[in-house]
């Protein structure tokens, strides 16, 4: 798979596809492993690099996962593509060991360390508080020394603010920050990275901008910035944004998306009003600002629709529904009827029979000047190309 490659003065940028997982966790548990299949292979085919296929985790209470094991010896992977899979406890770490360096990658060892800034959502997810995971954090450190570890991750979730205690300050999460950063330099692990999660969509540009630029100056040794971010609010698409603005080159961004925007916490009180990313929104985006993705935004379209036959509802992203932005062998015809419904706007992709029969005022053909000059401009290049 192509990596992406920056525009000049920003940051590196990697897309972890999340449909999987964040997205199928929250759908019917009883959409089919074949439908499944069929999803994850096509993401696997459109350039993502990424691609978190489930978690392990008990049945019980995440149904919708019972059959991540069958999945797993089912799927072939695609050549070039890095697959894996959530872990939240040892026994999930033991089921997933079975399938590392052959269906999933082997995870490089990285020294993790996490606090929720939220105590009311960290109990109703994982039924501790957030002064168990602080006590916690040394003896993290400790087994992270044993083991070898050489670079750690310092992570914060439910980073922006809570739908049970409100918003949260900037102080409280680099306070969370530091007290891990200074945990791993005591015992002489250098930290490169970091992990913020916002489950519950209290992200705004304003706020993720003040706190990637508070760490870039506070913590000059993270060069890895990996933001999942719920879209509820409708601020999703345009906080990442903002962080890639905010980074410098020196730094990689990763951006968790999903396709066709699928995801959502049954723990925040928003099941799937919490929403992702639209993974084809985000290549869209980057591609306008000039970064070659390697991504074939065609084929994430196609799987957008393909997710919404699979979850059998619309899902959310924009781009499978209007198409990206017509480049000039792509510009629509000047005379094309009335079109008003959804599946109208797929002429983009399946041509004009999908406004077949539509009204249309035009008694005589369309014509401008500035679309001939684009035509042969066009024209002329097709045939220089040619030779």
């Amino acid at each position: 798979m192509a990596a992406a490659v920056p525009s000049p003065g920003n940051p590196h940028v990697e897309i972890i596809e999340e449909g999987m997982r964040e997205g199928m966790q929250i759908e019917s548990a009883s959409i089919g492993i074949d439908d499944k299949l069929r999803l994850l292979d096509a993401l696997g085919r459109t350039g993502l690099g990424a691609i978190n296929v489930g978690s392990f985790v008990s049945p019980k209470w995440v149904p919708q996962m019972a059959e991540i094991d069958e999945l797993l010896a089912r799927f072939e992977p695609v050549p070039g593509v890095r697959y894996f899979a959530l872990a939240l406890n040892q026994k999930g770490v033991e089921r997933r060991a079975a399938y590392q360096g052959t269906k999933l990658a082997v995870e490089p060892p990285v020294g993790v360390t996490a606090v929720h800034l939220c105590d009311v959502f960290v109990k109703r997810n994982n039924n501790i508080g957030r002064a168990d995971e602080i006590a916690a954090l040394p003896e993290r450190v400790r087994r992270a020394v044993e083991q070898g570890v050489t670079e750690a991750s310092i992570r914060i979730n439910a980073a922006w603010g809570s739908n049970w205690l409100g918003e949260f300050g900037l102080d409280e999460r680099l306070d969370l920050l530091q007290q891990q950063y200074d945990l791993w330099s005591a015992a002489g692990i250098a930290v490169t990275s970091t992990w913020i999660g916002d489950p519950m969509s209290w992200n705004t540009p304003r706020a993720v901008e003040e706190t990637l630029a508070a760490m870039v100056e506070r913590f000059p040794t993270i060069r890895r910035y990996h933001l999942h971010l719920h879209d509820g609010r409708g601020m999703a698409l345009l906080s990442a944004y903002q962080a890639f603005r905010t980074l410098r080159p020196e730094h990689t961004l990763v951006l968790d998306s999903s396709i066709g925007g699928m995801g959502g916490c049954p723990y925040c009180g928003n099941g799937r009003a919490t929403k992702m990313i639209p993974t084809e929104d985000l290549v869209h985006l980057l591609e306008a600002e000039g970064v070659t993705t390697g991504i074939d935004l065609p084929a994430v379209i196609e799987a957008a629709h393909l997710a919404e036959e699979v979850v059998g509802h619309e899902l959310y992203g924009h781009v499978s529904k209007a198409g990206p932005r017509p480049d000039a062998d792509h510009l629509y015809p000047m005379d094309m009827p009335f079109v008003e419904t959804i599946e109208q706007a797929q002429h983009f992709r399946l041509g004009p029979s999908t406004y077949d029969g539509c009204p249309s005022p035009y008694k005589t053909p369309i014509t401008s000047p500035a679309r001939d000059a684009i035509d042969r401009a066009r024209t002329t290049e097709s045939t220089q190309e040619s030779r």
